[in-house]
């Protein structure tokens, strides 16, 4: 964490045009949270997007896509669920019980960690007022606890409002690519962050969920930037054009 804050923010938003938010990013537990899970668990997806890191930090840095980037793991605060979830300090994940969050001061996770996130990121996007929200998540491609196939390459999410994400389903789709539509999760029941940020003001946006074994490398990393500035700009041009 920088300065203490559960976020940080790479580059300035130009009013009127695309940002980038990965509420995921991050796998760092602060030395004063004790989760009682090995270490070797913070490097795999129930702990952080693996690969969203990267691929948030190039858009930003090289793409003029400025982000709001999580700073702390999910399993210290998911900023991805609402306050009142039980999955906002999670006692388990893909099968691993995490013993530090059981019986844990959730008022005082949110306090610290949520709710200084939400309210950076809401005056933020306040100010930017973008024309398009790029909401960045990994997915991996197999469940320890599931043997369901996870074939899709890329995925969007979204809840209500698919405006922006029927488009990018197809440019995805131009491009090759074996793309989910509201998979392997549905927006309809996990887009806290956009329902909040996007949905309740009428701003569209693209969840676009990356399979992780194809951000493995900086490489990759860097093409998927690339192109998801080529499909986010696209997507904002037939918006315009609607």
């Amino acid at each position: 964490m920088i300065d203490d804050l559960p976020y940080r923010q790479v580059g300035e938003p130009v009013p009127g045009r695309i940002v980038c938010v990965a509420d995921h990013a991050s796998n760092f537990v602060p030395e004063d949270v004790p989760l009682g899970v090995p270490a070797h668990l913070l490097d795999t997806h129930i702990a952080v997007d693996l690969g969203v890191e990267g691929v948030a930090d190039r858009l930003a840095r090289r793409h003029a896509m400025p982000a709001h980037i999580a700073c702390i793991s999910r399993l210290v605060c998911d900023l991805h669920r609402r306050e009142d979830e039980d999955a906002v300090v999670p006692f388990s994940s893909d099968g691993h019980t995490i013993p530090g969050n059981i019986g844990a001061d959730v008022e005082k996770r949110l306090e610290r960690y949520h709710r200084p996130y939400h309210n950076a990121l809401a005056a933020w996007l306040d100010a930017a007022q973008p024309e398009l929200i790029v909401a960045l998540h990994s997915f991996t491609p197999s469940l320890e606890t599931s043997d369901e196939e996870r074939p899709w390459e890329v995925a969007l999410l979204y809840n209500q409002d698919d405006r922006a994400a029927r488009h990018a389903i197809r440019l995805f789709g131009e491009e090759g690519l074996n793309v989910g539509d509201n998979e392997p999760y549905s927006g309809k029941q996990l887009n806290a962050s956009m329902d909040r940020h996007a949905e309740a003001h009428g701003r569209p946006y693209l969840t676009i969920e990356i399979r992780q074994d194809l951000l493995a490398t900086e490489a990759d990393q860097a093409r998927w930037a690339a192109l998801i500035h080529d499909i986010a700009n696209r997507t904002a041009l037939a918006l315009k054009s609607a």
